[in-house]
């Protein structure tokens, strides 16, 4: 009640709002809910001076919050009731809808639960409830209530409904039914998107890009700040920077792509109103490569080995360098910068990098090779860059040359009284292989059947083993065989030794026989040659050369000798009377130097003449003689008798003395037959000796056989004192690797020969008769290449004589190892990007076997190779890439590669190699679908979750992390899109009536790979608007005459009446007015006709009340009607 003329002056709006607030206590149904119940109401003034607007529609009558006390969270099934709506709305529950939500409705004026859900703590369901009032209620029937509810759970002390309330009254909902003002508008980013480029290396401050949003507010509430921050990476907040007045990005650090190549940052522009505003945008920098880095090889120094003889084009190695630039910075070519003429046996693939031979390497010619590779890329900004890597190759000998003697022929002279175990000379013999391929050794091939001389097979130091004897033999001429130690081993067996025996004067003269004695007649005449006095010298030459001179003779000695040949003669006239017996001396004396001589003494008789003939006493000797019988045993005594009185009978030779082997001498009568020379079984066997006896004058003759037995006088003799086989390793057990015999120049037991091993070797037999070296276990290359057996051959002969020689057994390697790899598996990992010929990983095998056997090379054939995407080096092992990867295509690859060895057959084995693909950020987002349809319902509230719109990437990790925004459409900013999840919220208020479709372009954003999408937001119609009716006048004047009639009789109009929803279907209904039925009016269109009853001439006027009800309520015009006639 107002006192007095109100002062209007002092409103702030005339009408202006009153609110009232009320605290409802639970009903007992109301399964523990509270209420607080809010009504606006608007207040007229009236009065002088007071003007005022007429009040706009409230969009709503009451605001409740409901809470359900004591609870945290709360769940509860679909069809619970929760309270009772008419105890809180008293005569306006008679009817009630809930709208624009489908989680709860209300029947028999209770609110019930659409479907399970759950209220949380500190949550608020927000609904909007239309209710109509009971007729009796004290208003009109088609009165309405419009109620924002909000359900929650919570405590219903003051601080709790005081947080709510302020909680609804900021929401875009408001409270009391009057919408918050916004007072300041949010910025947009002209484009909402930013993706710029910098050169890497520019100094610290230089521009990136400009940042710009628009703000329409003014003052403060339109003046922005920038910010920015990094996304995926922290690193890029310290190298960019922003002013936060004009928005220009700089760099506040030198970049480098190899580090990071992009930079993806989250841009907000936050005004200074209140509430402060801001929007975000994305700014994605790109740093473009700059030719900063050299290329890097893999390794500084490559080292390989190489056989020689290899052909031409054998892959020796790969050399790879990488460059942290982008191509074609990147790009590299190899080149040898030192091809020259030494080098010039190698070339080198500008692209792959792969190291050939394109001549002929000869390990004898270039030990080794030191390559100097370029790797140069191909960049242009500044310009190109390189480095070098050392490569040193060493060729590995081959078995391709034979030794060679340094003399085609060695000639040594060897004094025959050189001792035993001497070095008489030194054979040398150089191979131009290396290692044991040019250790060569020595063996003698011929020529030393007597085994008079030794070759150390290490040195070529020739030994003198056995006693030279120049009277036995004047030279020696043996072949010398030098082998290397190569597989197989090669030989030479030209070099020859020539041995000269120098003689030495060794040997004193010896006389046939001693004493000599000899008769003779007293009547010879002077000159006559009495007995031959004969000496013979072993030696040769001077040495042997003999001069005879009488010894013990005076002046007027009767004989003299001849001093050449040895007869002594008759010097004077002899006289038997004057004397009778004449002994001397001899001397035998040869022109060595020293000079050497012997004596012999001589009987000389002086007989009478006789005339009878000596007679020996057996016509015939029969002896036996061993051969090594000593000179001067004696053979046999021949005897013959003369008739004459004191004749004396003298015995000679006279036939068969082959080589002067035997002396006779008479002595007591007889003549004794000696040995003068050694005896040879070989040259001679059998001698048949003529004898003669003579009484000086008359002579008999008699013959002695002598037979020669043999005697063990030689040793067994090897062809070789060194003898070389070779056997391969499979051969089974009892195979005969070689047969080695020795002669033996004796007979009989003396030359029957057996052999034996001097040291037992395990793995070898050898045939006591025959000399045969077999095998007696299963050899192996791995575990011993070689044996040395010391053979030896002994006859049997009393005393037993020997000879030793040594047989080397090389095992020759078969190929019964296969490779064996150093891992049981490999495994590597490459990035996805990497050019092709990236090394990967490296594999490495052994093989047991040697040469070809154990030559190994690499190859994926018959294995698996990832559908052609790696690639082998056959020498080296190294894996690489033969094309680009694509991790998402394949991710891994499980690859089977052979290591093969070069043998015959081959031998392969194989290994697995697990190859994992790292990923990079190769592939953009991409949408489920370019266009996506979403339909809304129209007053959904703010900030309600509309949509998820997400993409997929894939690539994983960072790669796939994904960044939503819009980029077009939104403006104004009626949806915000969540950064990470995609997901799409209302700002603001959707009206169907207003605005039907929203069509936004949302952009997923994995830096700095982008893709786009199109979302058209459809609204869903709600009745939430009333029919908009207008009060109308029907005039009609009817003039009736029998000329014709007028009268419409079809529709005349209809009821202005519209309803803004698009879903809604007016009905119309007369109230009042139309008692008379004078209106015919259709209640589903709205169309009016005139009753048949009006075809006069009566005039008539009436007032019309027409109900038109839709879906969100109901209302009534007024219809004047006047009829004329």
């Amino acid at each position: 009640m107002l006192a007095g003329a109100p002062d209007c002056s002092a409103l702030s709006a005339n009408p202006f709002p009153v609110y009232t607030a009320a605290h409802c206590r639970a009903h007992p149904s109301s399964a523990g809910f509270r209420h607080f119940v809010t009504v606006r109401y608007d207040v007229h003034v009236h009065g002088a001076g007071c003007s005022g607007g007429r009040a706009k529609k409230r969009a709503r009558d009451a605001d409740v919050v409901s809470l359900l006390r004591g609870r945290g969270s709360a769940c509860f099934a679909a069809g619970s009731a929760l309270f009772p709506v008419g105890d809180l709305l008293p005569g306006a529950g008679c009817r009630c809808r809930v709208l624009g939500g489908a989680d709860f409705h209300v029947t028999s004026r209770a609110m019930l639960v659409s479907k399970g859900t759950c209220l949380r703590r500190g949550e608020l369901r927000e609904l909007h409830v239309r209710c109509w009032r009971c007729p009796g209620g004290g208003g009109a029937a088609s009165d309405r209530v419009t109620v924002h509810w909000r359900i929650g759970t919570g405590p219903f002390s003051q601080e709790h409904l005081e947080l709510l309330l302020l909680r609804a009254a900021e929401s875009p909902a408001g409270l009391g039914g009057r919408r918050r003002r916004s007072v300041n508008t949010s910025p947009q980013f002209l484009p909402p998107t930013y993706a710029v480029s910098v050169p890497e290396n520019r100094p610290a401050g230089t521009p990136v890009a400009t940042l710009r949003a628009v703000d329409v507010d003014e003052g403060d509430a339109g003046r922005l700040e920038y910010f920015m921050d990094a996304l995926f990476d922290s690193r890029s907040d310290g190298l960019f920077a922003v002013d936060s007045a004009t928005g220009a990005v700089t760099t506040t650090r030198v970049l480098d792509r190899e580090t990071k190549a992009t930079h993806v940052f989250r841009v907000t522009a936050t005004d200074r109103g209140t509430p402060r505003r801001s929007a975000l945008a994305t700014l994605t920098v790109t740093v473009t490569d700059t030719n900063d880095h050299d290329p890097v090889f893999e390794q500084q120094d490559y080292k390989e080995s190489v056989r020689e003889n290899l052909e031409v084009g054998y892959e020796v190695l790969t050399v790879r360098a990488t460059d942290g630039d982008a191509p074609p910075n990147a790009n590299i070519v190899y080149r040898i910068l030192d091809s020259d003429d030494t080098n010039a046996a190698f070339e080198i693939d500008p692209r792959s990098g792969v190291v050939r031979t394109k001549g002929p390497v000869d390990r004898e010619e270039v030990e080794s090779y030191s390559l100097l590779v370029e790797a140069s890329d191909q960049g242009r900004d500044p310009g190109p860059r390189s480095s070098t890597a050392a490569v040193h190759v060493s060729v590995e000998d081959d078995n391709d040359n034979a030794p060679q003697f340094s003399e085609k022929r060695y000639v040594v002279q060897v004094p025959e009284n050189t001792p035993p175990n001497s070095e008489i000379l030194q054979v040398t013999a150089t191979d131009r292989d290396r290692g044991i391929n040019a250790a060569v050794h020595f063996s003698i091939m011929s020529g030393n059947a007597r085994g008079q001389f030794y070759i150390d097979a290490q040195t070529g130091k020739l030994d003198l083993v056995g006693q030279l004897d120049y009277e036995a033999s004047k030279e020696y001429t043996l072949r010398v065989r030098a082998q290397d130690g190569g597989r197989p081993p090669l030989s030479n067996i030209s070099g020859l030794v020539t041995v000269q025996v120098l003689d030495i004067n060794d040997n004193v003269p010896i006389f046939v026989s001693t004493p000599f004695q000899a008769t003779v007649l007293e009547n010879v005449p002077v000159g006559y040659s009495v007995i031959h006095v004969q000496a013979i010298d072993a030696d040769a030459g001077d040495n042997s050369r003999l001069e005879y001179r009488l010894l013990e003779t005076g002046l007027g000695f009767p004989f003299s000798i001849s001093n050449g040949t040895g007869w002594i003669v008759v010097a004077a006239e002899l006289d038997r009377e004057a004397v009778d017996f004449y002994s001397f001396g001899v001397e035998a004396r040869d022109h060595g130097s020293p000079p050497m001589s012997s004596t012999a003494s001589v009987s000389m008789t002086i007989l009478d003449v006789n005339d009878n003939n000596p007679e020996f006493t057996q016509k015939s000797y029969h002896m036996r003689l061993n051969e090594d019988a000593a000179v001067g045993t004696s053979v046999v005594t021949v005897s013959a008798v003369d008739r004459d009185i004191n004749s004396v009978i003298t015995y000679q030779i006279s036939s068969g003395n082959t080589r002067n082997r035997f002396s006779i001498t008479s002595q007591s009568g007889g003549g004794l037959i000696t040995l003068a020379l050694p005896l040879d079984y070989k040259l001679e066997r059998q001698y048949v000796l003529g004898v003669t006896a003579s009484d000086g004058t008359r002579v008999d003759t008699a013959q002695v056989f002598v037979n020669v037995t043999d005697a063990n006088t030689h040793r067994p003799v090897f062809q070789s004192s060194h003898y070389t086989v070779n056997i391969d390793e499979d051969r089974p057990v009892g195979t005969t690797v070689a047969v080695i015999s020795a002669t033996d120049e004796d007979t009989g037991e003396n030359s029957r020969i057996t052999y034996c091993m001097e040291d037992s070797i395990p793995q070898f037999d050898i045939d006591p008769d025959t000399g045969s070296v077999t095998t007696r276990m299963e050899l192996d290359y791995e575990d011993q290449v070689s044996y040395t057996l010391a053979v030896t051959a002994r006859d049997n002969g009393i005393p037993q004589k020997s000879d030793t020689t040594y047989l080397e057994i090389l095992v020759n390697d078969v190929n019964d190892n296969a490779p064996r790899f150093l891992r049981d598996w490999y495994q590597g990992s490459v990035p996805e990007d990497v050019p092709a010929f990236t090394s990967v990983v490296q594999v490495s095998a052994t093989d047991l076997d040697s040469g070809l056997n154990g030559r190994i090379f690499y190859t994926f054939h018959g294995g698996e190779d990832g559908d052609g995407d790696f690639i082998i080096e056959s020498t080296s092992g190294i894996v690489r890439t033969l094309r680009r990867l694509d991790r998402e295509n394949m991710p891994a690859y499980t690859l089977r590669a052979f290591a093969v060895d070069k043998g015959l057959p081959a031998l392969r084995t194989p290994v697995e190699i697990q190859v994992s693909v790292q990923d990079v950020n190769d592939n953009p987002p991409v949408f489920e679908k370019d266009d996506f349809d979403i339909f809304v319902e129209e007053n959904s509230p703010v900030g309600l979750a509309v949509a998820r719109i997400t993409a997929s990437d894939p690539d994983e990790g960072s790669n796939a992390q994904i960044m939503y925004q819009i980029v077009e459409g939104n403006i104004p900013e009626v949806f915000q899109l969540d950064i990470f999840s995609g997901e799409l919220t209302n700002l603001g208020d959707l009206d169907y009536e207003r605005r039907s479709e929203y069509v936004i372009v949302v952009q997923a954003t994995s830096a700095p790979l982008v893709s786009r999408a199109t979302v058209h937001i459809k609204l869903l119609d709600v009745n939430d608007n009333e029919p908009v009716l207008r009060d109308f006048r029907i005039i009609f004047n009817n003039y009736v005459s029998n000329a014709s009639s007028s009268f419409p009789a079809g529709v005349i109009g209809r009821i202005p009446a519209r309803d803004p929803d698009a879903s809604d279907a007016l009905r119309y209904r007369f109230e009042a007015g139309n008692e008379l039925n004078l209106l015919l009016l259709n209640e589903s269109t709205g169309e009016i006709q005139l009753s048949s009853a009006l075809n006069n001439n009566r005039p008539l006027e009436a007032t019309m009340r027409i109900s038109v009800s839709g879906g969100a309520g109901v209302g009534a015009v007024e219809a004047s009607f006047l009829y004329t006639g």
